[in-house]
């Protein structure tokens, strides 16, 4: 490689990096611009800054009468918690059976998990509302918090039984000739190792179920509860929205998650390497 090639990829990569950035960075720009700025503004002047910042919009949110944003809050926040902890617990338990079983069946078990991940969500929506229907969990939180686990635990198991593999078996062998017992050796030794991977499951499930927004719509229903993405549906009116409120309840509706992710990004970075390098 010459000097002159080395050069050029020397600016191209921090190019390329700021571009996509950039991309990327644009919508968030105009949710936060349009966050303080006057709603009558917002149709007018887009992409300008807000001179000078308001807050009105946020007040507007957090005090409607309604109290569509904290109802729409709290909702999401027990689904989300409620999934993501029974996915983690599930998912750990049985990534760590595939990796330490050779029989046979278990390589069915994988495969049939892989199946479900390659199948949509929205595919699967209509018969799993008529099981929920069926057993009077439609329209429920705890019909939601199901859907979710059922769907996204082959993730999870994925995840775990590639970290788990890296995991050394002499580790549980020894501890179980110390005398402990099985469900002893997972949780106090085994799933203690897991929290890389523990951390970027949290994370991409906790985004997903968060961000998720047509099975809340569908499984809920417009009238019996809403989350923060249908929140922002429920929103906007037929023939006319309040803008400012809207980028406001997307603001608001951004800062849990986020705050989440930058709570757990160094375990989510080391989950990601972990399960590449390991297995």
């Amino acid at each position: 490689m010459t000097t002159k090639d080395g050069a050029r990829r020397s600016w191209l990569r921090p190019t390329v990096a700021i571009l996509v950035s950039a991309i990327f960075f644009v919508p968030l720009y105009y949710v936060l611009v349009n966050v303080f700025k006057p709603g009558d503004l917002i149709a007018q002047e887009p992409a300008s800054v807000p001179l000078p910042p308001t807050l009105t919009n946020l007040h507007a949110v957090l005090t409607r009468p309604d109290g569509l944003f904290w109802v729409s809050l709290a909702n999401s926040m027990l689904v989300t918690l409620l999934s993501i902890i029974v996915l983690t617990v599930l998912s750990a338990m049985l990534g760590h059976y595939l990796a330490r079983s050779d029989r046979r069946w278990t390589k069915v078990l994988a495969l049939i998990l892989l199946a479900g991940l390659m199948i949509p969500p929205q595919v699967i929506l209509i018969p799993v509302t008529e099981v929920l229907r069926l057993t009077g969990m439609m329209a429920t939180l705890q019909g939601l918090v199901l859907f979710n686990v059922g769907y996204y635990v082959p993730f999870g198991v994925f995840v775990f039984t590639g970290f788990i593999r890296g995991v050394p078996v002499e580790l549980e062998e020894a501890a179980l000739l110390d005398g402990a017992t099985r469900t002893q050796v997972f949780w106090r030794i085994v799933f203690p190792l897991l929290r890389p991977a523990t951390a970027s499951v949290l994370i991409f499930l906790g985004v997903w179920i968060w961000n998720d927004f047509i099975d809340p719509l569908i499984i809920l229903g417009p009238s019996q509860g809403t989350t923060v993405t249908t929140g922002i549906y429920r929103s906007i009116g037929q023939y006319q929205a309040d803008l400012g409120s809207v980028f406001a309840l997307m603001f608001l509706a951004t800062l849990p998650v986020l705050i989440f992710y930058l709570a757990l990004q160094k375990q989510f970075v080391k989950g990601l390497t972990g399960g590449v390098t390991k297995g």
